[in-house]
């Protein structure tokens, strides 16, 4: 049996994140994961995690004023960006979070790009936990920094830091670029998670073009044996309605 995580972020969101949490553990998730938490008191998360057993897998950094998207790629936004990198490692430190992913945000070019380095070791150095980065696609995302696997492997490669992982989004991946299988495999030493979602609807998993039967049996192949993430809106939008996959693909 594969393991799932829920992504709060899209799933009951209807529920305030404790009951969301209680939700995913009655559904049989085997792990959480959020967006933007940071309304929600961490002590108050903290304790339906510890009610639940279930271990919250990452947070965002925030996404910043309308249309950034993230902070740690802007020029001109580095203390407000380091800012938020201390928010989200507090708030991990907190609820015991295992990773938090390190948002670019809406930019391009070169000074972006040394912005984004010059964040991420200081996210890396400030924290043990993982810390993410993950490509988004140019329909949902049009202008993201962060924009292709081999973009996000060169810069791990660059910032040198064993705690910065690739965030591997099956549905991101899928519309940029395809070949999933191959490019798992190509990946896997810099993996720090995986999510999916069907494409191109971004809906349940047994939906839509991408073969997810396939490919979760070809992730326990490779070895890979942690909890999937669960990042897609409900075609219904109502979670339960739509949670038949977790038996049929597993």
């Amino acid at each position: 049996m594969t393991d799932f995580s829920a992504n709060l972020g899209f799933l009951w969101k209807e529920l305030a994140l404790p009951d969301a949490i209680r939700a995913a553990k009655k559904a049989g998730f085997a792990a959480v994961e959020m967006h933007w938490p940071y309304a929600t008191p961490a002590a108050q998360v903290k304790a339906a995690l510890d009610e639940t057993g279930l271990p919250l897998l990452g947070v965002n950094t925030i996404q910043g004023e309308e249309g950034e998207n993230g902070l740690c790629a802007l020029p001109g936004r580095q203390q407000d960006a380091k800012a938020s990198i201390d928010q989200a490692i507090a708030y991990a430190n907190a609820t015991q979070a295992k990773a938090i992913h390190v948002m670019a945000g809406f930019a391009d070019g070169h000074e972006a790009h040394q912005v984004f380095v010059e964040n991420l070791r200081y996210a890396c150095g400030s924290t043990d936990r993982t810390i993410l980065i993950e490509p988004l696609n140019h329909h949902d995302a049009p202008g993201y920094f962060l924009n292709s696997s081999s973009q996000a492997a060169d810069i791990i490669a660059e910032v040198g830091m064993p705690n910065l992982k690739l965030m591997f989004d099956c549905y991101h991946l899928q519309i940029m670029e395809g070949d999933l299988t191959r490019r798992l495999t190509h990946h896997r030493g810099i993996i720090g998670h995986i999510q999916f979602a069907s494409v191109p609807e971004r809906a349940e998993p047994d939906l839509g073009e991408v073969n997810y039967t396939h490919i979760f049996a070809y992730l326990k192949e490779l070895g890979y044996d942690a909890p999937l993430g669960a990042e897609y809106k409900p075609l219904s939008g109502k979670t339960e309605a739509g949670l038949g996959w977790m038996k049929t693909l597993s």
